[in-house]
């Protein structure tokens, strides 16, 4: 007979109302031989947990850890017959994520999570919250996940407290960006990046997005009048729009290079196009960031402007453009930078109801261009310079010629 308890995310989601998630279960009074004895798979590498032998569902041995190092790594723990179920939930980092159900479904809730849920609140279980820096990214993704909740005072004084003695220096590049894709797919966004500058860790592992704070914009173009304000904005309007992660993010950093304009030219931002998409580039790099990401995040930085202003260009430079976006080759990812855009644009909520014919006017183009047999091209003028590498330049430049040619019909 094992003794377990559902707890965690499948309890919290049940008392919220939203849909379950997967179910993990701790079990109390139990050896790692007496698991395996009974049938569960060990696949647990840090402490013992086990896969169920019919349903696939993770069982872990109830657990206490202490504090022995710097960083997400620096713990040890204990496993043993005499760890209770309280223990285990004494050790996790919100109060409604400390809740358990037994069998009979009754509720144990030591630590008031279901009083914290009802108050709309995010709470850490103890102090024993500061010691381990990940907890900061996993409430703000919380944060981003529920959006009506807010981050309890003593939890956020918490949180600067890890902040502030280094502990945030130690989170690793894969950690932070799990946390910060997940917390960029969530409802409001926005939210898990508000409470990382609140508690000091946005200046940490994201530096160019905190460096927006305080940077003068044009009234005229952005009446909130703060790039990173501009910027939060329009990562909540394209979360709004139900925009991808990858689109998500590239709102997000779109305007970046905003954060290195020199003063004395503020509050204008002449080029920033080109420096954002620099900087997105090294903070991929930084953060190794998945090439879906950063693709299209140093894409959309680089040619928002344009797309913006594509209207009121020449043929010759809508070619360019759509050849920039690589809109033949990856027209799904062309529809992104689009989308993108369209997130920079209607970010204000007074535009709500005007027009964005930017999108469909690089559609029509795009349409129109592609009409054009570029293989005809490749071939006809293969046939009469012959097959050389030193005509690829010529070959491009006569399809390119004949794209303008077909957008000027």
């Amino acid at each position: 007979m094992i003794d377990a308890y559902l707890v965690g995310g499948a309890v919290r989601d049940e008392l919220l109302g939203r849909p379950a998630g997967d179910k993990d279960y701790v079990v109390v009074n139990k050896t790692p031989q007496e698991m395996t004895a009974a049938g569960f798979k060990p696949v647990g590498k840090d402490f013992p947990v086990f896969l169920h032998p019919q349903s696939g569902e993770e069982y872990a041995l109830a657990r206490t850890e202490r504090k022995s190092g710097r960083g997400y790594h620096g713990f040890v723990f204990h496993t043993g017959s005499d760890v209770t179920l309280e223990d285990d939930l004494r050790r996790r980092d919100l109060t409604i994520n400390a809740m358990a159900q037994g069998a009979d479904g009754k509720l144990i809730d030591p630590h008031g999570g279901e009083k914290d849920i009802k108050a709309r609140v995010l709470r850490h279980v103890s102090p024993a919250f500061a010691e381990d820096p990940v907890r900061v990214l996993r409430t703000a993704r919380f944060a981003a996940m529920l959006a009506d909740f807010s981050v309890a005072e003593e939890t956020m004084a918490l949180m600067k407290k890890i902040t502030q003695t280094g502990e945030g220096d130690n989170l690793t590049v894969e950690r932070v960006w799990r946390e910060l894709a997940r917390g960029i797919g969530e409802s409001a966004p926005n939210k898990m990046i508000e409470a990382l500058r609140e508690c000091g860790l946005l200046k940490i592992i994201l530096p160019e997005v905190a460096a927006l704070e305080g940077v003068a914009e044009r009234l005229d173009y952005h009446p909130e009048g703060d790039t990173y304000r501009h910027a939060l904005m329009v990562l909540e309007a394209a979360a709004k729009r139900g925009l991808s992660p990858a689109e998500r993010f590239a709102a997000l950093l779109h305007d970046i290079g905003k954060g290195q304009t020199p003063k004395d030219i503020l509050p204008s931002h002449h080029g920033h196009e080109k420096k954002s998409a620099e900087m997105a580039a090294a903070l991929c790099a930084r953060l190794r960031v998945p090439r879906e990401f950063t693709d299209l995040a140093v894409l959309a930085a680089a040619e928002h402007g344009n797309v913006h202003k594509c209207m009121e260009m020449r043929p010759a430079t809508v070619v360019d453009l759509l050849m920039r976006l690589d809109a033949f080759r990856r027209p799904a990812r062309f529809e992104s930078v689009l989308r993108v855009c369209e997130a920079d644009f209607y970010y204000w909520p007074a535009r709500a109801d005007l027009p964005y014919p930017q999108g469909d006017f690089l559609r029509s183009a795009l349409n129109s261009v592609s009409m054009v047999d570029s293989a005809a091209i490749a071939q006809e003028t293969k046939d009469k310079f012959g097959d050389t590498p030193q005509n690829s330049q010529k070959i491009a430049e006569k399809i390119r010629l004949a794209r303008i040619k077909a957008l000027t019909k």
